[in-house]
């Protein structure tokens, strides 16, 4: 009797230790997913009616969603379906050209065919070959410029006449942007660009604004009457001079007749689409976002390139390709408030685009691209989880005064 009682208290010992072993993984596992929901519950308090967020995991699988089929503004993130339309019509080995021509009168004529990184060093380079090919006996008479490959006037929406580099104008032959960066001294002016000259034509400009604070500043030249053509020419007539080019005409627009002038150079650009699109992504460069948008347009519908060609370009990619045919764009860069666009179809884009995310800005396991515009603050990307795959998300704060900085903060907890 005694040895019975022993094996059935051993046996009830026995039978509690598994209860409660077993209570105690249902405890942690209550917890473990209470947090979860804590954690998402709060992520989505952040997103107001005019917000919204989309997370979706390796799978496909939604994380948290709240107001994804909303169209809001998504302010630079559009670059990202930008740069995949490029990519589809340009190929990311493309890469510009420059052409450069002598006529009968001995002018030499530069055309430009949108290329938008014609910055002082490249401009230089081009000038030593140019020389080279010339050589030092031979007189040039004027510099013809040459942009007739892009329409004009070409206005893009959301663009104003500030002097901030976002506001630059897009053209078919512009150098460094369409932005002269300079400082005001004691003496005068200065170049702020140790590779770009201080050009009189820009100087003139300058003084015309009065400045009088001793600090760097940067104007933007406009491409009324051609302004940002002629300074690209004058840049160029600059640099041929320093290589030994004699040019003794002047800097004038002009187009070039390809079946009596000759072609004497043509300038490849060192930089590929991929190169060029990560860039645009790296500094959020409204210029290239456009030219890119242009150039898109011009390949499925011949030149000259305009903004309504680029636009019916990628629209046409987003219904054919991406399956979106309401995608509402205006322009390319997402500086127009016009533009419309749902976290659902931006999970599209991300999705067409996860091939080449590693063009995007990094912070950690975030692969990222902001937007920014008063009242607007958006960011999409890839956070990459601990087994190496990478959750898609879609954050737009259209609320005036928010940001998605805590929205972050709290998915990044979320998805650690």
């Amino acid at each position: 009797m005694r040895n019975e009682i022993i094996s059935q208290l051993n046996l009830t010992q026995r039978r509690t230790a598994v209860f409660l072993l077993m209570a105690a993984i249902a405890s942690i596992l209550w917890m473990a997913t209470g947090c979860g929901a804590t954690e998402t519950e709060a992520v989505e308090a952040l997103i107001g009616p005019r917000d919204s967020i989309l997370v979706l995991d390796r799978a496909d699988r939604i994380v948290i969603s709240k107001n994804d089929a909303n169209e809001l503004t998504p302010a630079s993130i559009l670059k990202i379906f930008t740069s995949l339309a490029a990519m589809h019509y340009l190929g990311s080995e493309h890469r510009y050209r420059t052409e450069f021509f002598i006529d009968d009168d001995f002018n030499l004529k530069i055309k430009g065919f949108g290329d938008p990184r014609l910055i002082s060093e490249i401009v230089q380079e081009i000038a030593r070959l140019l020389a080279a090919l010339l050589g030092r006996t031979m007189v040039v008479n004027d510099l013809i410029v040459d942009d007739s490959f892009f329409s004009h006037p070409l206005t893009i929406p959301g663009i104003s006449s500030s002097s901030q580099p976002y506001d630059a104008p897009n053209g078919a032959l512009c150098v460094n942007f369409n932005t002269v960066y300079f400082k005001r001294t004691a003496s005068g002016y200065i170049s702020s660009e140790p590779q770009t000259p201080l050009l009189p034509y820009a100087e003139a400009k300058i003084r015309r604004r009065k400045l009088k604070s001793d600090r760097t500043h940067r104007i933007v030249l406009s491409n009324v009457e051609k302004e940002n053509t002629i300074y690209a020419g004058k840049l160029f007539e600059y640099f041929l001079r320093q290589a030994g080019v004699r040019v003794k005409g002047i800097v004038r627009p002009g187009l070039v007749k390809p079946d009596r002038d000759k072609l004497i150079f043509r300038y490849p650009s060192r930089f590929s689409l991929a190169d060029n699109i990560s860039a645009l992504l790296e500094h959020s460069n409204n210029f290239i976002a456009n030219q890119l948008l242009i150039s898109a347009g011009i390949k499925a519908f011949g030149p000259p390139g305009n903004l309504e060609k680029g636009v019916a370009a990628a629209r046409a990619y987003a219904s054919e390709q991406l399956g979106l045919d309401d995608l509402t764009i205006v322009e390319g860069s997402g500086i127009s408030r016009q533009n419309r666009v749902s976290a659902r179809q931006m999970m599209d884009i991300l999705e067409a685009f996860e091939p080449y995310f590693v063009l995007l800005r990094q912070q950690g396991r975030d692969f990222y691209k902001t937007g920014t515009l008063f009242g607007i603050n958006t960011r999409a990307g890839y956070i990459v989880s601990q087994d190496g795959g990478r959750y898609r998300y879609v954050v737009m704060v259209n609320t005036e005064g928010k940001t998605t900085r805590p929205v972050m903060r709290r998915l990044m907890k979320l998805l650690e």
